[in-house]
């Protein structure tokens, strides 16, 4: 089993705890950190799967629990159908094989990394393992052009204190909500139900539409350092990063579809919208997924029931989809109230997890014109 030997206890100040990043020194202990290799699968396979189980000898990111209801080696499992060429997976070993995995996927259209998985065994040494994986991917990132790296972990056995040590800054926090399999989803909305509602599938002639809805919604400070730009918005059909948020990677598993909910009366401009949905079916053993983006002001009960429609469309008899490990839902802490209405359609929060960014460019500050004032 992968990590079941004894290794030599690290060096620690007097108040350094296991696990945490805030005083650890490195170690001197003979592992290196690699890129993974084919034949690491299967030991990579039994090193996530320990750590996820939450053990008081591994280390993990600790996104969403794992259990019922939701799996974190489900949601985060390594099969090779997972993997896009850009993706990369580093792994520490030493003389007693595999302790240690990071795993990144790559968006190249906008040069940016996501740490979704970081895992270390060892009582003593799983901090000093992920610490020097999370060092060799931020020299490797800055080698291969790497603009801005992201993270979503808990905070827990110095998940934050490691990634800012490492020079993150945090910028949020995330409340995951799940809703299980049992209850009975909501039945689709029909044509009439969806223009009542004013909801339509989104197109590439929303995306500027969509990027005021998402100013409107968003706080200043995480438009800045998330920089979504007008054409990343044109990519949606295409483009699983935006909205950006902790359970993203969980829609390489997923059919996506994006839908809007139009202002009434058209807004001001007459192309106008109050809301936004992504719904992402499961083709693999996970769970189903939900995001919602409203204005503030307005209420997202329409967005959710619809989009559990859509969930329940897909997965009927002759959808080619099951539903047995039920929906979940990120939300923003600042995007309140749009859990309490998730919370109304039968999700309950299992977990809230800590968002860090880490940039490697410096921001400048570019000239403008100014009124002139006397």
């Amino acid at each position: 089993m992968v990590g079941a030997t004894t290794r030599p206890a690290v060096k620690r100040a007097p108040d350094d705890r296991p696990g945490n990043a805030v005083t650890r020194q490195l170690s001197v202990r003979p592992g290196k950190v690699r890129v993974a290799r084919l034949t690491d699968l299967a030991a990579l396979g039994e090193l996530s799967r320990l750590c996820q189980d939450d053990g008081a000898m591994t280390r993990s990111l600790g996104l969403p629990v794992s259990g019922p209801p939701i799996g974190m080696f489900s949601l985060f499992r390594l099969p090779l159908g997972a993997f896009s060429p850009h993706d990369l997976l580093y792994v520490y070993e030493d003389e007693s094989g595999l302790a240690g995995l990071l795993r990144v996927e790559r968006e190249s259209r906008r040069d940016e990394w996501t740490i979704v998985e970081l895992d270390g065994i060892g009582h003593a040494e799983a901090g000093d393992i992920r610490f020097r994986l999370v060092q060799h991917l931020l020299r490797d990132g800055a080698k291969r052009g790497a603009v801005r790296f992201h993270v979503a972990c808990a905070d827990a056995d110095g998940n934050v204190e490691l990634f800012m040590q490492a020079g993150f800054a945090r910028y949020g926090d995330e409340i995951v909500l799940s809703r299980p399999s049992g209850p009975e989803l909501p039945s689709p909305w029909s044509d009439e139900g969806m223009a009542a509602q004013r909801i339509r599938p989104a197109v590439v002639l929303d995306a500027l539409a969509l990027t005021r809805l998402y100013t409107a919604a968003t706080p200043q400070p995480v438009q800045r350092l998330e920089a979504i730009r007008l054409v990343d918005w044109e990519r949606q059909g295409t483009s699983w990063r935006v909205p950006r948020s902790s359970l993203a990677p969980i829609l390489r598993f997923a059919d996506v579809e994006a839908y809007v909910q139009e202002t009434e009366g058209g807004g001001a401009d007459g192309a106008g919208l109050d809301g936004f949905l992504q719904v992402g079916v499961a083709k693999e053993d996970q769970p189903h997924y939900l995001k919602v983006m409203v204005r503030p002001g307005v209420d997202a009960d329409a967005l959710i029931r619809f989009g559990l429609g859509v969930i329940a469309a897909r997965t009927g008899r002759d959808g080619g989809h099951r539903h047995d490990h039920g929906v979940i839902a990120p939300v923003r802490t600042y995007e309140h109230p749009v859990d309490r209405a998730l919370e109304a359609n039968g999700f309950a929060a299992i977990s809230t997890v800590t968002l860090l960014m880490k940039e490697t460019l410096v921001r400048v500050s570019e000239p403008a014109l100014v009124p002139a004032v006397r």
